[in-house]
């Protein structure tokens, strides 16, 4: 995820349960799908009824007139039958909807866009949407007070979306619950260059534009998908294992990237060794200006920078492709999940690589000395990992740092044998899949049989305040 502004930067299954079956009653009549997923942070994010397969999205943007014109192709399933549902899309003018080929009615209501077919869709019922759409896109401001969605760059733009900015860009389900593939397709002037997620499906050059075509075949998250648009420096490569590295960076920032790039094969093949295969079919990265956007992000396969990232924030982004974008969040209150996972594996990289061990990056943060501000030291308590208050708290420190606090403690009371096997292990039995806070802690109670870890649940993951010990 999201790595907090540093640069360098649900309670449990019955409060889950209970906000899911709470959440909205959608467009307002029988048969019609919910208008949100029942998250307890964005309960509009999502939607309910149908489950996405994939994205077939055809893009041109115009960065002079700062215009987007957009083809959504949207596969789907119906999970029950179907009058209505909604799709989330913010901002931006529909310009017609069909589905199964035929003109549908459609209304907007906020982020809401509600399609009605002529004909009900059965529950089972394979589907196809096409929603024609077009305008200037948004930035969307967070509740933490952070920029997403389509983002204006030196030279172009860059498409970002943790948690809800996808849907400033392209209609869909945008919740990290409905995963799915994606084709996408940019049209842009000749002199800029299009980048986003999976593997090169071609280009093609008339009249003075250029369409560059991309395709993701693993399932994705809206959140981490990305599109790029500017003058880039690119390099492909490869992995020992023979795993295709593809890097785009822009050319003010190439010399500055240069060590980043040339390591990013050593620490794909360190995280294969630590956590398992590498869960896509390539590897690279996306280098900004660092006035482009204020934070990295995982974007899936290629995650983005804002300027040359270090190694512990490029080995915290790597990381994130099995914690994150492989194993997704049910819901945003198991963020956690994805950033302690990944503030962990910094910690493991310099443990490997000479540069201090866990043990005493922990005990740093639980006496205070850690960060070199007293607030800071301080906010780490300020909530449990796996419960933060409300949306605005999603990225604070407590999910990182406690975060990769719990996964020491799990390490402690296992052993280091046994951890080992828990984070290739996790990473294993939910890849391309969702999992919450409770599915994690089931699945070391079940893998680690012999050891207790009610302390490590009760004080580290979900206590408030600083435990009395730590041991």
């Amino acid at each position: 995820m999201r790595t907090p502004r540093l640069l360098s930067r649900g309670v449990v299954a019955a409060l889950a349960a209970a906000a899911l079956a709470a959440c909205g009653s959608g467009p307002g009549a029988e048969g019609a799908g919910d208008d949100g997923a029942g998250d307890p942070y964005f309960p509009q994010a999502g939607n309910g009824g149908y489950d996405v397969t994939h994205y077939d999205l055809a893009l041109a943007y115009d960065p002079d007139a700062r215009r987007l014109t957009g083809t959504a192709t949207v596969d789907a399933r119906a999970t029950e039958d179907l009058t209505a549902l909604n799709l989330d899309l913010q901002g931006l003018d529909v310009d017609a909807v069909t589905v199964d080929g035929t003109d549908a009615r459609h209304d907007r209501d906020g982020q809401e866009l509600t399609v009605r077919p002529r004909r009900a869709l059965d529950r089972d019922a394979h589907f196809r949407i096409v929603v024609r759409y077009s305008g200037r896109p948004e930035t969307v401001t967070d509740p933490d007070g952070s920029e997403e969605g389509w983002l204006r760059t030196a030279d172009g733009a860059l498409a970002l979306g943790q948690p809800v900015g996808s849907m400033a860009w392209f209609p869909g389900n945008h919740h990290p619950s409905d995963k799915a593939t994606y084709t996408v397709s940019v049209t842009v002037p000749k002199d800029l260059r299009a980048v986003s997620n999976g593997e090169p499906a071609g280009e093609e050059t008339k009249d003075g534009l250029t369409t560059y075509r991309w395709h993701t075949p693993e399932p994705m998250a809206s959140y981490l998908a990305t599109v790029a648009i500017g003058r880039y420096d690119v390099h492909r490569g490869e992995t020992a294992g023979g795993l295709p590295l593809f890097t785009a960076v822009d050319p003010e920032q190439a010399g500055a990237s240069r060590a980043a790039v040339k390591l990013l094969p050593e620490v794909v093949e360190w995280a294969e060794r630590r956590f398992g295969p590498y869960p896509f079919s390539s590897a690279g990265a996306v280098v900004e200006r660092p006035g482009d956007a204020g934070y990295a992000l995982e974007t899936q396969n290629r995650p983005v920078f804002a300027g040359a990232p270090d190694t512990a924030l490029l080995v915290h982004e790597i990381a994130h492709q099995w914690y994150g974008d492989s194993v997704t969040p049910r819901t945003w209150r198991d963020m956690w999940l994805n950033e302690g996972f990944a503030t962990y594996a910094q910690w493991l990289w310099e443990e490997d690589h000479g540069e201090g061990s866990a043990q005493s990056t922990f005990d740093r943060l639980y006496s205070g000395s850690y960060f070199p501000d007293a607030g800071t030291n301080a906010a780490l308590w300020s909530f449990p990992p796996a419960d933060p208050p409300d949306a605005a708290h999603i990225s604070a420190t407590p999910v990182y740092w406690r975060g990769a606090m719990v996964l020491h403690m799990i390490r402690r009371t296992a052993g280091d044998e046994a951890f080992g096997r828990l984070l290739r292990g996790w990473a294993a039995e939910h890849r391309h899949a969702n999992a919450s806070t409770d599915d994690f802690t089931a699945y070391v109670e079940k893998e680690v049989p012999g050891k207790d870890f009610s302390r490590v649940w009760e004080e580290w993951l979900y206590g408030e305040g600083r435990p009395a010990t730590a041991s």
